[in-house]
């Protein structure tokens, strides 16, 4: 220690606020910042779906105080159509791009990694700050959408044109917050690759003495091959993000169709295709679902191992099935599209593509039953969630082999079915994810413990809150309750299911309530909870070998030399029932 604390002094770390808190360069400070900015960001979201929820169970109802607040939304007590809509948009957006893109990876991707393979920083530090700095400028943009001239825009949050190229003509909030829409997302693209380059660089460059590839954490894995698809799938969106604002702004037409009329004015373009922006989003879209899971996949095998205290199970396998998942997440876009008059036989192509990723998310799955099985399991609150992370992962997995063929996908895909598979599947499990690697890793981060009383209570209450609201979600659209909709009871086909409406909306709202137990634990144990231990889960990885919270440059100047795997747990005459990677092998009995 005196040695670390030595080297360490050489290495001084900033004292103005502004440097050390604000634009800071230190990889930690940075997955902070990320983490509170996600943090801020599903809050926003979560108050926007309980607006969605209101208005499907009680749609006659008026309501006087949020009229108050929202003017402009709530006509004489009763929200409008256009409010709904704008309400889906955001939500949506916000959620996938400033909550599950941004936690997983930014947050404690940034924060953990370089610990996990014994580097001091990120290979590009100032690289670093920038691209939070230019995610944060993404957020401000689309949340200054709500405050402009028509307020937030009503295209959902795939903005699929025309809608979204015509302007104010096509209805509120299609003008100057359409704009803002399109600016935001193209800033988070830009701050997405930077930090994918980031990323790829330090695992590639920055590895310390001994860690070999076959030795790396899952959870490095998983940010790695989340940085690839981050790398090759923003820049598309990108792209198709400034053309749609050329369309927007410059006269151009890349997505508006030729003799289209709107309010009976016909639209001077000539012959866009819609259908661009289908596959331009989609390519982006269908990786972006794997950007927001492979994390918690990674942090979930982490977990789980940790607490089962065994290896494992089948580690090669699991790498294999981490980097084919993201291989096959690029060739199955079109499956969003079978709708759209696709050609008969290229959507049997990308059906077949998309049932075959089944295969190494079964293989995961597995795994993570074989880790489990036999094991000596401790239920810590980060347990439980990595556990319901992964009946998460497999109940929203099944739903979607059902929306994969064709046949079945036709006649449920703008339906509620769809809703309650992605939310399953990319929604509650990375939001799960994001739940277990913050009691996981929250003694790392601020040196101290969390209230696990209040997580295990936050757990369960969340977990049984999330089928409630998600299951009658799906019988809903079995009936073939449309998505989109502001509201169902003109059409009779629909009666029956304004009791799940009701009952949903209900169920989602105790959920939502309950996330401020998370709220209060998380900023009551940064100041007042119990101190830490140094490596209070018995874990084996590298950043818990170094303090809590870890010092500027996280080793003081030592560099580890990694001896042993990442998951040395329960070895056979070892003095403990956990290797740590750094521990000299003499130390260590054969295996």
């Amino acid at each position: 220690m005196s040695d670390t604390a030595t080297a360490h002094a050489v290495h001084h770390a900033p004292t103005g606020f502004i440097r050390k808190w604000v634009f800071s360069v230190d990889h930690k400070v940075i997955g902070i910042q990320y983490y509170f900015l996600a943090l801020f960001s599903v809050l926003a979201g979560i108050v926007l779906s309980l607006l969605m929820r209101i208005r499907l169970a009680w749609p006659n109802e008026q309501w006087p105080l949020l009229a108050k607040i929202f003017p402009t939304g709530f006509e004489g007590g009763l929200m409008s159509p256009e409010f709904y809509l704008a309400m889906v948009t955001m939500h949506g957006t916000i959620m996938v791009f400033f909550v599950l893109t941004t936690a997983p990876q930014g947050g404690f991707g940034n924060y953990i990694l370089p610990i996990q393979i014994g580097a001091a920083d990120m290979a590009f530090p100032v690289l670093n700050m920038l691209s939070f700095w230019v995610t944060f400028l993404g957020l401000v943009a689309l949340m200054a959408a709500f405050f402009v001239v028509g307020g937030a825009p009503i295209a959902g949050w795939t903005a699929y044109p025309p809608l979204s190229a015509l302007g104010q003509i096509a209805g509120p909030g299609l003008g100057t917050g359409m704009d803002l829409w399109i600016i935001s997302i193209a800033l988070f693209c830009v701050a997405s690759l930077l930090g994918a380059l980031n990323f790829i660089a330090t695992l590639i460059n920055m590895r310390t003495k001994g860690l070999s590839m076959t030795r790396l954490p899952l959870t490095v894995w998983a940010w790695f091959t989340t940085a690839v698809l981050a790398l090759l799938a923003f820049p598309v969106l990108l792209a198709g993000g400034i053309l749609l604002l050329l369309d927007r702004n410059a006269d151009t037409s890349f997505f508006i169709p030729a003799g289209l009329v709107v309010s009976d004015r016909i639209i001077n373009h000539k012959g866009g295709s819609p259908l661009l922006w289908q596959h331009l989003f989609w390519f982006f879209g269908h990786p972006e679902v794997y950007i927001a899971i492979l994390p918690g996949m990674g942090a979930t095998s982490h977990i789980l191992s940790t607490f089962a205290r065994k290896p494992i199970f089948g580690y090669r396998a699991m790498v294999i099935a981490i980097f084919a998942i993201g291989l096959l997440g690029f060739f199955v876009w079109g499956h969003h599209m079978f709708v759209s008059g696709l050609n008969p036989f290229t959507a049997l192509a990308f059906s077949v593509i998309t049932l075959s990723i089944g295969v190494p998310s079964a293989v995961k799955t597995f795994n993570w039953l074989g880790t489990l099985w036999g094991a000596r399991i401790q239920f810590t609150t980060a347990m439980l969630f990595a556990l319901g992370f992964v009946s998460l992962f497999v109940a929203g997995g099944v739903t979607g082999l059902v929306l994969g063929q064709t046949s079945l996908d036709i006649q449920m895909h703008d339906t509620y079915f769809v809703v309650g598979h992605f939310h399953l599947i990319m929604g509650v499990a990375a939001i799960f994810g994001i739940f277990g690697a913050t009691y996981f890793w929250f003694p790392k981060m601020f040196g101290r413990m969390m209230n696990e009383s209040i997580g295990k209570l936050h757990f369960w209450i969340t977990f049984l809150g999330v089928y409630a609201i998600f299951v009658p979600i799906h019988l809903a659209g079995i009936t073939g309750q449309p998505r989109r909709y502001a509201q169902f009871t003109d059409y009779a086909y629909l009666e029956p299911t304004a009791g799940l409406n009701t009952f949903t909306s209900i169920a989602a709202i105790v959920t939502a309530a309950v996330q401020i137990l998370f709220v209060v634990n998380l900023f009551w144990s940064m100041f007042k909870g119990k101190k830490a231990a140094e490596n209070p889960w018995g874990a084996t990885t590298l950043e818990w070998t170094i303090p809590s919270p870890p010092p500027h440059d996280n080793f003081g100047g030592h560099v580890p030399v990694v001896h042993h795997g990442p998951y040395e747990f329960s070895v056979p005459g070892a003095p403990k029932d956990y290797i740590m990677q750094n521990e000299p092998p003499e130390a260590v009995p054969a295996h």
